[in-house]
């Protein structure tokens, strides 16, 4: 096969994000089976997914300065090669610590995320880059719905290594069309990491930079806030069983994927601004109204997971266009801000699932649950006011 000379498709780089969120999830339904099989306790075997997390957060901030330095295209086919040897890895594990180390080194696919978002960014001007970055995130919302399913599925029928031989035939599958159908987007790489480095002030003093960021950030930490706290007020308020409770943390998923497919549809002809100032007012109005009601005595299942859709729906108007404003603050640094502002997501994420998890209990669940997701919402708003805030004092040509 002939290595690629022209930019990728935007279906490679759905893909490519899509297995970077499968990589997390498609197998928690085996984690009771693997801690069986290599005779573990849950909590070590549970490492698998904490300390991939921890890890994804730390390499997000290498792999994008690498590939502003080396370029998008080679950086992720040396991962891709990773994942492959550490998905083959795990499937043959015989102990929980090879198979742990092996996982860790899955981490690499999480590349197949940070730059796929800087390919789109080099390819198309800041609107066009928000519009095909909606679409990518729908596929980060559809894959951790499907994820767990087919995991859930192929460890009935296989068992549980069948879920991580499949990682290796979606990661193989994934490396032949990188070589394929993914030339080299960076066009500006610098001639050495000395160079590279004296840009970096340049993204780290942008105020502009670091409004993105926090926007994006706090928008993705209510979706975190929620999953940790819905599950104890399904339970506890609602009596709901473990299907409708799938049911109910779906909601959000597609009220995601509907502000999503919004903002692929609309981001090329409006300001970037605006639709995420908009995204921020819905998802802050709707778990405060929420808060209202329950505080009324009127709360019921509708009103708690109608406010979560509000926040989905507002996540989906804001984070596509957020982050395409992040990496066009400094275009030659898209990988270095991608990747900055995917472990600031990572980090935010782990405060509040912590905080969540600590404050909520069975008698102040529901209140809790809406009051961090309202908090978070209106923290990404007032992030993106700040932004506003700062192009009328320091306008510049590229001001989106």
């Amino acid at each position: 096969m002939r290595p690629a000379q022209s930019p990728p498709s935007l279906i490679t780089l759905v893909l490519l994000t899509a297995l970077s969120v499968l990589s997390l999830n498609m197998f928690l339904p085996s984690l009771p089976s693997i801690g069986a099989a290599l005779e573990a306790e849950y909590g070590l075997v549970n490492l698998s997914i904490a300390g991939y997390l921890a890890l994804s957060a730390v390499l997000q901030l290498i792999m994008g300065p690498l590939s502003d330095r080396f370029g998008r295209r080679p950086v992720l086919l040396i991962c891709m090669v990773i994942f492959v040897i550490a998905s083959v890895g795990c499937a043959l594990a015989q102990s929980i610590w090879v198979f742990l180390g092996f996982r860790m080194l899955q981490g690499a696919v999480v590349a197949g995320q940070v730059l796929a978002r800087a390919a789109i960014r080099d390819m198309h001007p800041p609107n066009e880059a928000a519009a095909k970055l909606g679409y990518v995130s729908m596929a980060m919302a559809l894959a951790p719905m499907l994820g767990p399913m087919l995991g859930g599925l192929l460890e009935m029928l296989f068992g549980w290594r069948a879920g991580f031989i499949l990682y290796l035939l979606l990661g193989a599958g994934l490396l032949a069309l990188i070589w394929v159908d993914l030339g080299e987007t960076n066009t500006n790489t610098t001639a050495t990491f000395a160079a590279q480095m004296r840009l970096y002030p340049q993204l780290f003093n942008s105020r502009r930079f670091w409004g993105y960021s926090f926007c994006a950030a706090f928008s993705i930490g209510g979706f975190y806030a929620f999953i940790t706290g819905a599950p104890l007020v399904a339970a506890t308020w609602f009596d709901l069983n473990p299907a409708l409770l799938g049911l109910g943390i779906g909601i959000i998923t597609l009220g995601f994927m509907a502000g999503s497919y919004l903002t692929g549809r609309l981001a090329a002809r409006a300001r970037l601004n605006n639709m995420i100032l908009f995204g921020r007012v819905i998802a802050s109005v709707g778990p405060l109204v929420g808060l209202v009601v329950f505080a009324a005595e009127g709360g019921s299942v509708w009103t708690f997971f109608g406010s979560a859709i509000l926040v989905g729906f507002g996540n989906g108007l804001t984070v596509a266009n957020a982050t395409a404003g992040l990496m066009s603050v400094r275009p030659q640094l898209a990988g270095s801000a991608a990747g900055l502002s995917g472990a600031m997501t990572v980090a935010l994420g782990a405060v509040l699932t912590m905080a969540t998890g600590a404050l909520v209990t069975a008698a102040n669940a529901p209140f809790i649950v809406l009051g961090m997701m309202c908090l978070s919402s209106f923290a990404g708003l007032l992030s993106i006011l700040y932004v506003r805030r700062v192009d009328q004092l320091d306008p510049l040509p590229d001001t989106i």
